[in-house]
Formats: structure tokens, sequence, C-alpha cells
């Protein structure tokens, strides 16, 4: 799959790609630092482990432009729909459809999986995020509707303080699940 607007590949990420990915996350927070979070910017990214058992499940992306990584994506299932943990993408990768591009792929996934539902946790008001993730058909959760997996993440979320701007839980029904979009 290629991204529209870039020449940037998307594919299923292999174990070789793990090594690359500590470095896109950590490149992809320091836009953080543009709107005052430094101390998400200097959140450390996911350990290899984690992200080599998300490519032996399947559940790991990543984004390509002349055999650079220059952005991923890691997905679950959490109360039985798929769930986006994380997308990243470079900064001088950023604004050509890459992030949408690997969003669409967790998105199919989910929908491959027989998911009716995507989730995720966003900040707010931060653009790149929840105005983002509205653009492509997501809106907030309500709190009282969350699953026992979803309030775990908030809270552990909390726990590590990252609520320092508003934050909160996003859905989208998934066109062609078990629902309709």
């Amino acid at each position: 799959m290629t991204a529209g607007r870039s020449s940037a590949t998307i594919r299923s990420a292999v174990a070789a790609d793990v090594p690359s990915l500590p470095r896109v996350e950590t490149s992809s927070g320091t836009r953080s630092r543009t709107i005052g979070l430094h101390s998400i910017a200097d959140d450390l990214p996911p350990d290899q482990g984690r992200l080599l058992e998300h490519v032996d499940a399947g559940t790991a992306w990543v984004a390509e432009i002349a055999d650079v990584i220059v952005g991923y994506a890691i997905a679950s299932v959490v109360d039985g729909a798929g769930h986006l943990d994380q997308v990243s993408v470079v900064p001088e990768a950023e604004r050509r459809g890459i992030g949408s591009a690997l969003i669409d792929i967790v998105v199919d996934w989910s929908r491959r999986s027989g998911h009716e539902h995507i989730t995720l946790t966003t900040f707010v008001d931060v653009p790149w995020n929840g105005p983002f993730y509205e653009s492509l058909g997501f809106r907030y959760l309500e709190e009282a509707s969350f699953g026992p997996e979803l309030r775990e993440i908030r809270a552990y979320e909390r726990a590590c303080g990252l609520d320092v701007v508003a934050r909160a839980a996003m859905w989208r029904h998934i066109d062609g699940g078990r629902g309709a979009d």
C-alpha cells in the first residue's frame, strides 16, 4: 500500500524493523515541545520487547520512504474492539498522509479481525491528535461507556502523568465490520 501524497510504502513490520521504531517515536515526540508538552516529548518509547510482541502478533506496521522507516503504528484488542495503541511519524515526513495511511491499515486490520469498532486515547486539543482523529471519523467516547480494559488504559495514562492537558478516548464504527460506519 502506498500513502496518497507521498512515496511512502506501508507494510507489516518485521523483527528487523524493531530497532528503528524507538528513533521514530522519539523524533515524533519532539513536536510536542512546540506546544509546551516537554514531559510528553521526553517520554520513553515502547521497549523493544513490547514492539517485538506486536510484530509477532501481526499488529505492527511501518511506513518507509527510500528504505528508511519514517513512521509506524501498533494496535491491539481492547474490550473486544480494535485499538490504536500508537501511531508516530518523524517530523520531516509529516503532512504527507503517512499518519492517515497507517491509521487506515489499523482500521483495515480491525475490520478483517471482525471488530465493529476501533478505539484510541489521545490529547483532546493537540491539533495532530483529537482534531486529526475527528477528521478521520473518530468521535469522543464518554467515560461512562468505557469497558474495563479502556478504563485500565486511562487509569494507567493518568498514573504516568499523561493528563497534563485534556486527554480522552475516541472510537469509530468500522465500515464492513459487524456494525455499520
